[in-house]
């Protein structure tokens, strides 16, 4: 219907925004950013759609935030809510669990309740910077994915010269 907030799965990936026009063959979405999504009905048809508007306006956002494994992971938490009570835009703190132990990273998700899905995508922006900040004023390591080379031995043909260059 005219009005609902829509996300969509699109060519260009998840589109969000709100239904600005439907007729027989398509449906134009207006986006966050002013942008206008023009989708054939036919393809929507075959599509997921979540209605962000549909019954209730509150909002989730769940923000994924990652620490290196060498971090106290209660002291990051702790941070982590700290920032979100802070945020003026969130009605509610759910929690923040550990979700997933991964190659390089020890994963939260961070789930707070918002008044709808405009706040929603603004909390996450917010949460994400401020966050970033007070880690760093922590001295806790957001990891990122980089790997160690050993030579453990140098093929015979090299010569002393070219050994002593490469060490």
């Amino acid at each position: 219907r005219l009005g609902d907030k829509l996300q969509i799965s699109a060519p260009t990936g998840v589109e969000t925004g709100t239904v600005e026009d439907v007729s027989l063959g398509y449906t134009v979405l207006k986006t966050y950013d002013n942008r206008r999504v023009i989708i054939s009905n036919a393809s929507i048809s075959n599509t997921t759609m979540v209605n962000l508007s549909a019954r209730e306006a509150r909002t989730m956002a769940v923000v994924p935030i990652s620490i290196g494994y060498d971090v106290d992971i209660d002291a990051a938490r702790a941070i982590i809510l700290e920032v979100a009570v802070g945020l003026p835009d969130i009605e509610e703190v759910v929690g923040c669990p550990v979700t997933n132990l991964g190659a390089s990273s020890v994963d939260f998700s961070l789930r707070v309740w918002c008044a709808d899905s405009g706040v929603a995508a603004g909390v996450r922006n917010a949460l994400l910077e401020a966050v970033k900040k007070r880690f760093d004023a922590a001295g806790i390591e957001i990891p990122y994915a980089y790997q160690n080379v050993q030579i453990t031995k140098l093929p015979e043909e090299f010569s002393k010269a070219e050994r002593a260059d490469t060490e």
